[in-house]
């Protein structure tokens, strides 16, 4: 029985020997002397044959008729590097310049006491962002160019203006807006399809008669009030809002302005809750926001409008 030291041995010497590319083939079988083997310490390589060296008396069992097979026979080991770090170093990748990827956003002060705001982020072509204004907030999407243009009835006079990607990349704008005291402004806010509208009636106007301004008509009215819709209404979660303003120190007659949200019932909203939030800035006035919360009737009712009157306040206008 071969000991455990002698299994040992043996199987060291064969993994050496097929660790540098050798393999051994016998035409003779191996006798039987040689798997009665005690304690063998030395194994020699010759050319033609092997040598195995005993401790006990000195003889040696002659292993003949072997043949090696290996790779090309001038190959010599000695020139094979045995430093890891001498082997060659493979080439490293080139490294790929980063494009600049500034997000820059601009305001100038335009009519009705407004700023028109410009975006520009040229890494960030058809990419979706958030306007943010004195807490009102809509969502709007670059052009293939990464360009994004938008007129907003401001809601301060120092308007600061914050463009917010998902992406985290964002700018900011600061305009003063002077006249901004000359207005009147409300406005109204909504996430998703809520199928919210704000709508002013001038000077005892009816609807769909002159002086009944939303934004479902081009312009505003003769005594210059008008609805500006702010959002793309097109996304996932699309961020809406409505802006009334009216130009109270250039009034031409006194009288009221009647304001009120509506709501047209549709699929989108029908049986479900909605929220939205006013905005209620009077000439010279302080900001005043409120929350709505309300229940859409059921589908049943698709095509109805819900009008809510009391929810805003109406302007007192008084000719100048």
């Amino acid at each position: 029985m071969l000991t455990k030291r002698t299994m040992l041995m043996v199987g060291g010497t064969v993994s050496c020997a097929l660790g540098i590319g050798f393999v051994m083939q016998s035409t003779t079988p191996v006798p039987h002397a040689y798997r009665d083997l005690q304690n063998p310490v030395v194994v020699q390589q010759a050319s033609q044959q092997i040598e195995i060296q005993i401790d006990e008396d000195g003889s040696t069992v002659e292993l003949e008729a072997l043949e090696l097979t290996s790779s090309p026979k001038d190959l010599d080991l000695a020139e094979l590097p045995q430093d890891p770090d001498a082997l060659p170093t493979p080439p490293s990748e080139p490294q790929i310049p980063s494009l600049g990827c500034t997000v820059t956003a601009k305001g100038t002060a335009g009519q009705m006491a407004s700023v028109e705001l410009d975006v520009e982020a040229p890494c960030l072509v058809n990419q979706a962002l958030t306007v943010h204004h004195s807490g009102l907030m809509f969502s709007g999407t670059t052009d293939h160019e990464g360009r994004f243009n938008v007129s907003v009835p401001a809601l301060s006079d120092m308007a600061v203006f914050i463009v917010d990607f998902p992406t985290g990349d964002g700018a900011v704008a600061v305009v003063p807006v002077p006249d901004l005291e000359d207005f009147d402004r409300v406005a109204i806010q909504w996430t998703g399809e809520n199928g919210l509208e704000l709508h002013a009636r001038e000077f005892g106007a009816s609807y769909g008669e002159q002086g009944h301004v939303w934004s479902g008509i081009s312009g505003g009215s003769p005594d210059g009030g008008q609805v500006v819709r702010l959002g793309d209404a097109g996304g996932l979660l699309p961020r809406v809002a409505e802006v009334y303003s009216f130009p109270t120190s250039k009034a031409r007659t006194d009288g009221t302005v009647a304001l009120s949200v509506e709501a047209e019932v549709t699929g989108a909203n029908c049986g479900r809750d909605i929220s939205a939030q006013t905005f209620e800035l009077r000439a010279g006035g302080e900001l005043r926001t409120r929350d709505l919360d309300m229940s859409v009737p059921a589908c049943s009712a698709i095509g109805d409008f819900l009008v809510l009157n009391n929810l805003l306040e109406d302007l007192k206008i008084a000719a100048k």
